[in-house]
């Protein structure tokens, strides 16, 4: 890979802050090796998939898990999501380009700006006055929010770690709900700004968070 830094810093960037503007981020190699897909990579990338490769070794950099060495080919596919460690084996269908393109074009057609998730939060705070308990600006279920907000917290002073990641293995919950519970965490001062792919560095200490709370 060409600058392959500089490239993966990009990557990562992006997989990082797409699903706060409503960007899917799509990567695909023919050469599935660690030093293309690395490990920073497919930390910020939880959901995979892998049509039939030539070895075990392959399948395992793809997937973290043997299988794709065993498919034959064709569109036959292993699908690793965020939410769940077992991979599913699909059937991918033949699209032509001009099928391709007429996607495109009716996307294109659509035009306007894409209500994501994170704009309908900001508007809802805006409407309101002010911002939720958690100190996040999330609009939605306070008892679900109040109660994921609390054992993220727990999780990160306990192990001094704010990683993304960590929260998606820990608690069980995809890359956006993981991300967000991080920057509600943020927000209320339990963990530092993101510095790039590193973990956040956590602000307070296991006795200090004791203490808070008696």
């Amino acid at each position: 890979m060409v600058a392959a830094r500089d490239v993966e810093e990009s990557v990562v960037r992006i997989a990082q802050m797409a699903r706060a503007v409503g960007i899917h981020l799509v990567l695909a190699t023919q050469r599935p090796s660690v030093d293309v897909i690395t490990g920073v990579i497919k930390a910020n990338v939880p959901s995979r998939m892998a049509f039939a490769v030539s070895s075990l070794a392959d399948s395992r950099v793809i997937l973290d898990q043997a299988g794709a060495e065993r498919l034959i080919g064709k569109g036959d596919m292993l699908l690793l999501t965020a939410s769940s460690n077992v991979s599913r084996r699909l059937q991918s269908p033949w699209v032509s380009e001009d099928e391709v393109r007429n996607i495109v074009d009716t996307w294109k057609s659509q035009g306007g700006r894409p209500e994501t998730g994170a704009s309908l939060e900001l508007e809802a705070v805006a409407v309101g006055g002010g911002s939720s308990s958690s100190g996040g600006g999330y609009a939605g279920n306070e008892d679900d929010d109040d109660e994921a907000l609390r054992q993220a917290r727990d999780l990160v002073i306990r192990t001094q770690s704010g990683s993304v990641s960590m929260l998606q293995r820990k608690l069980r919950v995809g890359f956006a709900r993981a991300g967000r519970l991080m920057d509600m965490l943020e927000n209320e001062g339990t963990v530092g700004p993101g510095e790039g792919s590193k973990s956040r560095k956590v602000l307070i200490t296991q006795e200090e968070h004791e203490a808070q709370n008696g």
